[in-house]
């Protein structure tokens, strides 16, 4: 799957990331960059919406995991347990969230878990810029439940 391909398939399975005009800038199995205009993720302050920024971060971290169990050909349904987000810098331009792979021990570990429970849990990080500098982070924890099939 290339970035155009995570893209059209957030648009199309994540309406949010439409609206947001969201693109993935870059698409790999060692990390993910999601990015964003201001104009439609703006706040009362001309300044990019808290929500939009955890949205961004939340779809770089979860495309990651989707990139990285498609390729393995694993169907599981992926969702978001908790997260934290915190924020460096205010926003007034174009930004983008990088999620970055876990340790290959935490991958593996995951990966058994799923294999063997058909449910796995892992954190996944992300770092917000805008301009070429920090504008914050952000760490989930997500749950993967392996999808069944049919006989």
């Amino acid at each position: 799957m290339n970035a155009d391909e995570l893209t059209n398939y957030l648009h199309n399975h994540i309406p949010l990331s439409a609206a947001m005009q969201v693109r993935v800038a870059a698409c790999q199995e060692d990390g993910v960059s999601v990015a964003a205009p201001l104009a439609p993720n703006i706040n009362h302050r001309n300044t990019a919406f808290g929500g939009s920024l955890a949205s961004i971060a939340t779809l770089a971290a979860w495309s990651l995991l989707h990139l990285r169990l498609t390729q393995l050909g694993i169907d599981a349904r992926l969702v978001i347990k908790r997260s934290s987000m915190n924020y460096t810098a205010p926003v007034d331009a174009e930004f983008t969230a990088t999620a970055a792979a876990p340790a290959a021990e935490t991958w593996a570990a995951f990966l058994g878990m799923l294999t063997r429970k058909g449910k796995g849990r892992i954190v996944v990080s992300a770092r917000l810029e805008s301009r070429g500098s920090d504008a914050g982070s952000f760490e989930g924890e997500f749950v993967a439940v392996a999808v069944e099939t049919g006989a």
